[in-house]
């Protein structure tokens, strides 16, 4: 079946439909990893977007359950250039096709994906439609186009109720105790904290701080999430009051975010977001540089830090955004990319071991 991706400056594309026939109008982004389509796909950062792979051969190793990042896919829309519809893997389960169903997901296969990125890259992140409706007159869906914004993303994605995931078996009794607030989080982060012998107890991203600081924890992360920062007004009065304790905390992505604002500092919408497994973050403090594997369309305001309150501790070497605060006279570090990587290189998990250390833990 005919499908067609218009974005709301008017450009068409037409391929073929992949997965639900559904119509959904998202925020159009790209990410540029060449493996790891599952992870992308379950990451709740997504929430609220529809995700272009700018690699032009995706599903060829299918559907490996095990590596889902989240219980269920989030992005509105998959849009790939060719989709592999016999997967090669013993590990595989499903296929892309199949996988988009279940979960009701409209896609697009078979159209120029790298010229829609050099559009995304030039005019800058912008909303679009999927569809399998061909319109003769623009007008109405552009006007609808227009209209759309990410909302109440965090919410959506954050879990319910709260929950433990114990340490992982190689340790007879827990090292540290961590408080994890979901404001979106991908289950990598718990697990690199478990497998580091951390009890690690998930809260709502709507808990609010005395809950979290009566269970005395010897640590508190602040996870990954989806949409603008600056929306969570209610989470964000709550980090304040993290930041304010003496607990030793570590946030990443939408966290790093929340506890800038929190503090204080700017956030800004960036062109098109940094989306991908090979982004070089440089270390300010040591001068090394790392790939990093990042999923964020807003970054920090150096400029608007309080030199009194924290430092910027790592940077991007690509275009010179902010990556990682360091806080002043607290035990609080934050980062803009994914320590966890799922998907993408391993090279910053010595954070989780920093952090261990921080809570007086095994480095």
């Amino acid at each position: 079946m005919k499908a067609f991706l218009i974005l709301e400056d008017g450009t068409i594309f037409e391929g073929k439909s992949i997965g639900s026939t559904k119509e959904v109008i998202s925020e159009i982004v790209f990410n540029t990893s060449m493996t790891g389509y599952l992870e992308v796909l379950t990451d709740p950062s997504y929430a609220g977007q529809a995700v272009v792979m700018t690699y032009p051969l995706i599903g060829n190793y299918g559907i490996c359950y095990e590596d889902m990042e989240s219980s269920r896919p989030w992005p509105d829309g998959f849009i790939v250039r060719e989709l592999s519809r016999i997967p090669s893997n013993f590990r595989s389960e499903d296929t892309i096709q199949h996988f988009l169903e279940k979960h009701d997901i409209p896609g697009i296969s078979g159209i120029d994906t790298r010229a829609l990125t050099k559009i995304l890259r030039e005019k800058g992140t912008m909303n679009g439609m999927i569809t399998t409706r061909n319109y003769e007159d623009l007008s109405e869906p552009i006007s609808r186009m227009k209209a759309y914004c990410v909302t109440g993303v965090v919410k959506a994605t954050s879990c319910r109720e709260k929950y433990v995931l114990k340490q992982a078996e190689t340790f007879e009794k827990p090292l540290k105790k961590v408080a994890l607030l979901d404001l979106g989080a991908k289950k990598n982060i718990a697990r690199s904290l478990s497998a580091r012998g951390c009890e690690v107890t998930v809260y709502p991203c709507d808990t609010p701080a005395e809950e979290i600081l009566g269970s005395c924890p010897d640590g508190i992360m602040l996870s990954n999430g989806p949409g603008d920062p600056k929306e969570n007004v209610e989470i964000i009065r709550e980090i304040r009051k993290l930041y304010e304790s003496s607990v030793p905390i570590f946030a990443i992505c939408l966290g790093h975010q929340l506890m800038a604002l929190a503090t204080g500092a700017d956030t800004f919408k960036l062109k098109y977001g940094h989306r991908g497994g090979n982004h070089p973050v440089k270390d300010l403090e040591t001068g090394r540089a790392y790939i990093s594997s990042q999923n964020h369309g807003y970054a920090v305001d150096p400029a608007s830090l309080d030199p009194n309150v924290a430092v910027p501790a790592f940077t991007n070497v690509n275009d010179g955004t902010n990556e990682g605060l360091k806080y002043v006279g607290k035990n609080i570090f934050t980062v803009q990319y994914h320590p966890e990587a799922c998907p993408g290189p391993q090279d910053s998990s010595y954070l989780f071991d920093r952090f261990m250390k921080m809570m007086g833990g095994n480095e």
